[in-house]
């Protein structure tokens, strides 16, 4: 469905023009992270707006509006908003003086997109460029804000899991970092509210990873980040069953399913197999020992996947099972005795390579944590599995998970400046704004602060740079140098948190 991008708001900003006191020539205002409902989680990583700016100030914009004749985008305006207000509630001569001019009147600045924002810090700032278009700033923030929160969002989230996957594997792998991108896989598209919202969020995701069965995130990629899938690790995947696969080939015959997929279909590489169809604990204490001379003699992996019950207690074990009982040591305890495998450099165990395992139901940070902290108490090396992101994790969230608003805190009236903001008595402190002006500079430590209430001279030699003015994008990221600032943060964050090294007691290998 296509609307013009000028009713991509909320009704109530329909007025706004004429609400602003008399003489009014600028409105200058912001987007921050005001709160974060996760006391871990102080940080955003700022993704999203070059996609924001691109599709919709720039294409749909000319597309939809200025491409258009004057005269069907005023009748088009004047039949939404006469039916939604009242036929002749409000006069059309500023939306006719836009549309006449031909561009955008705005000036974005913004931080490079990648880095990593502290709460209560803006990670861009938008004005008019002119007087009479100063209703246009905030008129823009429905449309604004919907969009930028949620891939900031979902690429907090996944660098998350990525600072969980590189603590463990530091701890209990080593040095080599290189299967971390694939830790992390995203299979959240089914559970996203709409084709948007899994593009966006997916797109962030793989800021931090390269595994993906979000394929059009990577289009969005190449659309709007000069990503090169030919040229580049976008996102990746492998073979994978469902259960109807396994369902099909009956339970009667799921091993002959098994050996038929390892043997003749995939006899080499990759595989991902759906294992709880009927009985998972079966799988990996007969179908797996059946089958270890093949899978052994195999260029390449077979992965399990579990995919129903407590992901902790599957992967890990389960104390309260039967001693000794296969649901009590868990699945990679049970595999490690059939596989074997190596010890890491860090005295952990790791299952040979020809055999994995997968888990992509239900997983959260705070199971992510459980997991690889479970399987490091046991012995066992964080490399030993991969987790699947799903919508679980990156629907589970709304705008105020980390507070995004975007208000406006100076203004000009008659040619002189007014610092303003809000600051609510009824309010906990996450309403109350800043004020005026808005400098983000990085402090001795490195980090980002605001210092608000600036001069025009001190605004200007902040973080904040401008990326787009009057109609014209001038500042163009590539998915290379974001992910790039992604790993500097990365290795910043790094610098301020640790994970003792322990060596695990008892480990050997077994053959």
């Amino acid at each position: 469905m296509t609307i013009t991008p000028i009713l991509l708001k909320d009704g109530y900003k329909v007025g706004h023009k004429f609400q602003y006191p008399a003489g009014t020539t600028l409105v200058y205002s912001n987007l921050t992270p005001r709160k974060s409902r996760n006391p871990d989680v102080q940080e955003i990583v700022f993704f999203g707006l070059q996609y924001f700016i691109k599709e919709y100030l720039i294409r749909q914009f000319d597309e939809y509006f200025f491409s258009q004749p004057k005269e069907a985008v005023l009748k088009q305006y004047a039949r939404r908003i006469d039916n939604y207000l009242g036929k002749d509630s409000i006069s059309y001569d500023h939306i006719a003086a836009l549309h006449d001019l031909g561009y955008l009147p705005l000036e974005i600045k913004a931080l490079p997109e990648g880095c990593l924002v502290p709460m209560r810090v803006p990670v861009f700032t938008i004005k008019n460029t002119k007087p009479e278009f100063f209703w246009l700033t905030n008129m823009l923030e429905t449309i604004m804000s919907a969009i930028t929160w949620k891939p900031c969002t979902s690429a907090t989230t996944a660098f998350q899991y990525l600072k969980t996957f590189t603590r463990y594997a530091k701890e209990t792998v080593g040095n080599d970092l290189s299967f971390i991108p694939w830790q992390g896989h995203d299979f959240s598209f089914r559970g996203m509210s709409g084709v948007e919202d899994a593009l966006i969020s997916g797109a962030g995701h793989l800021l931090s990873f390269a595994g993906t069965d979000t394929i059009p995130a990577i289009d969005f990629l190449e659309t709007f980040y000069h990503a090169d899938a030919e040229k580049e690790l976008i996102g990746g995947s492998v073979p994978a069953t469902e259960h109807s696969v396994m369902c099909m080939g009956t339970q009667d015959d799921e091993i002959g399913t098994f050996e038929r997929l390892i043997t003749e279909i995939y006899p080499g590489g990759v595989v991902s197999i759906v294992s709880d169809t009927w009985d998972f604990w079966q799988v990996i204490t007969e179908f797996l020992p059946a089958l270890k001379e093949k899978i052994l003699a195999r260029n390449g992996k077979v992965v399990i996947r579990p995919d129903s019950g407590d992901p902790v207690k599957i992967i890990v074990g389960d104390p309260e099972a039967p001693a000794g009982s296969p649901a009590y040591k868990g699945a990679i305890e049970c595999m490690w005795e059939t596989f074997g495998g190596i010890i890491t450099e860090q005295g952990y165990k790791l299952l040979d390579g020809h055999i994995g395992l997968i888990y992509g139901d239900s997983i959260t940070t705070e199971r992510q944590v459980a997991i690889l902290e479970g399987l490091k108490q046991k012995g066992f090396a964080s490399y030993n599995v991969v987790l699947g992101i799903g919508s679980y994790t990156y629907e589970y969230v709304t705008r105020d998970t980390f507070g995004f608003a975007m208000k406006a805190t100076y203004g000009e009236v008659n040619g002189a400046g007014r610092d303003i903001y809000k600051d609510p008595k009824t309010d906990d402190g996450t309403k109350k704004s800043a004020k005026g002006l808005m400098q983000v500079f990085r402090n001795a430590a490195g980090k980002l602060e605001l210092k608000d209430q600036c001069t025009w001279e001190e605004e200007a030699q902040g973080e904040l740079k401008t990326v787009f003015k009057d109609g014209k994008l001038l500042v163009d990221w590539s998915l290379t140098a974001i992910r790039n600032r992604v790993k500097e943060m990365l290795i910043t964050d790094e610098q301020h948190h640790t994970i003792p090294a322990r060596r695990a007691e008892g480990a050997g290998v077994n053959s």
